[in-house]
């Protein structure tokens, strides 16, 4: 029997800017420049930067604010366009729905899987609460389970159980250090780079 295929995809840094940067650069709060390409614990990640925003009274408001400027990265609505084409799609994200909105409507709302955070009625984050650990692996898994062929494309250190648990892994746009630790995916550099790896390694007609 021919498995349907489905390509899960990470969110920030292969479909969207990462909204965190985002929200330092616009605040100019530098601490909050830290990301998942940083530091591999996800925990200790968003425990920092629950500090971080508590300490300077950084709201939900100030936060999703920002979120609306924000646009997709050139090229990715038009290759989102082109994998729905040829497959199904999941966004698989360490994001937040509080957050996602106006991407994902200018993305045309794709599916996506991600996490909710605890706000408090004067509009500060308390706390996160993750859909469940290491989901990017476990939605993969499932997938898989149910007879899909799964591809998956992501670019930090929390993409990388995503990466190896799919039949074909793109890592899209890593830092170089990332890279040199996991010399075993694929890397490609552009969109164009990422069709041709996912059409090459899983199937997907490119044309």
């Amino acid at each position: 029997m021919t498995q349907p295929v489905l390509t899960c995809l990470d969110m920030e840094g292969v479909l969207t800017p990462e909204i965190w940067l985002a929200v330092a650069d616009k605040t100019g709060i530098a601490d909050l420049k830290v990301t998942t390409r940083d530091i591999p614990d996800y925990d200790e990640l968003m425990r920092l930067r629950l500090k971080i925003l508590a300490d300077h009274r950084v709201r939900i408001a100030d936060i999703r604010n920002v979120v609306a400027t924000l646009k997709p990265l050139e090229g990715a609505a038009e290759f989102l366009d082109w994998l729905r084409a040829r497959c199904q799609v999941i966004i698989l994200s360490d994001t937040f729905y509080d957050l996602v909105a106006p991407l994902m409507q200018q993305l045309q709302y794709p599916s996506i899987f991600c996490h909710t955070l605890e706000i408090d009625e004067e509009g500060f984050i308390r706390n996160y609460h993750l859909r469940q650990a290491d989901q990017k692996r476990h939605a993969v898994a499932a997938l898989k389970n149910l007879n899909f062929r799964v591809l998956a494309a992501g670019d930090s250190y929390n993409d990388i159980s995503m990466l190896k648990e799919a039949n074909v892994g793109v890592f899209f746009c890593p830092p170089d250090s990332i890279k040199a630790e996991f010399p075993q995916i694929p890397v490609a550099r552009s969109y164009q780079e990422l069709q041709g790896s996912l059409s090459r390694l899983g199937g997907l007609v490119n044309s």
